[in-house]
């Protein structure tokens, strides 16, 4: 009779461990889907509310640039009794389109006020790639206080010749 209470208690202990396991199971299955729709909602949110303002910053780098041309100028330096000259072609990165317009539309004010810088320098001041990058620095200055709609971004040179 020991032996056949002893199978019992067995035979009941058997079951009740196969329903520990499947409530182990569905707990860890259910503690799976919780995390997952935490990492997806939380995915979401960085999507949406914080890579926002970084997708912002690349459309705006990726934008083609504005290019504002200018005339060739030729001035005299201030060396040698001005037997030197130097010929320019000036192309101006703009902000945007407005400042385009708003260039062309001051044009013979701007390009009185290049040709003044120009020929106020020597050829010291304008021969090598420290003094071009200084004149770009100086040019792009002086366009910027002419400017209410944008601002210039870069200064490049397509032609410089100095005789």
């Amino acid at each position: 009779m020991v032996e056949e209470e002893k199978d019992e208690q067995l035979e009941e202990k058997k079951p009740k461990k196969g329903k520990k396991s499947i409530i182990k199971w569905i707990a860890v299955i259910f503690m799976v889907a919780i995390l997952g729709a935490g990492g997806f909602l939380g995915w979401k949110y960085y999507e949406t509310h914080l890579s926002g303002s970084e997708n912002a910053a690349r459309e705006q780098t990726v934008q083609k640039p504005v290019i504002w041309s200018m005339d060739s100028l030729i001035v005299n330096l201030m060396d040698d009794n001005g037997e030197r000259y130097l010929k320019v072609t000036i192309q101006v990165e703009v902000s945007g389109q407005d400042c385009v317009a708003e260039l062309d539309m001051l044009k013979p004010k701007v390009t009185d006020s290049i040709i003044g810088l120009l020929s106020s320098k020597r050829y010291n001041d304008v021969a090598g790639f420290v003094g071009k990058q200084r004149l770009r620095d100086e040019i792009a200055v002086r366009l910027n206080s002419y400017l209410t709609k944008g601002h210039v971004r870069r200064v490049y040179f397509t032609e410089f010749l100095i005789q």
